[in-house]
């Protein structure tokens, strides 16, 4: 348990960093150059959910990067869209995805799969280095 909440802190952090990224990226495309990044309260627990990834990763250990990034894509849209859809019926929910064409049910954009695809392969390699100490 003391590893797993490890894990989930450690998932949670990765996840908010990374969004803070991504945004400030877009402000960056957007031309401007305060580069401002945003996430939510309700990011943490969600990108912590990440540590359930562990025993999957073991699970795949071995096995090509390409297929393990989509086994990760996939779990990160159905989380994406489980907890989305929660967040959504309470009116919480951080993110809106209704103006992509690419939307399901306005709360995963399947052309995000790129990004889950790699943030599936850091989730993967930060489990692994908390499996050696």
């Amino acid at each position: 348990m003391k590893n797993f909440i490890h894990n989930f802190l450690h998932c949670g952090l990765l996840g908010w960093c990374l969004e803070i990224l991504f945004t400030a990226f877009h402000s960056f495309r957007r031309r401007d150059l305060k580069l401002s990044g945003i996430t939510s309260l309700w990011m943490f627990p969600i990108y912590g959910m990440a540590a359930f990834l562990a025993p999957i990763s073991r699970l795949l250990k071995g096995r090509n990067f390409i297929f393990r990034g989509l086994v990760y894509s996939g779990i990160i849209f159905l989380c994406e869209y489980v907890s989305g859809t929660m967040l959504r019926k309470k009116g919480l929910c951080p993110w809106n995805y209704e103006r992509s064409r690419w939307n399901l049910g306005k709360v995963i954009r399947l052309d995000y799969m790129p990004c889950w695809f790699i943030s599936g392969l850091l989730f993967e390699r930060l489990l692994s280095e908390s499996d050696y100490h």
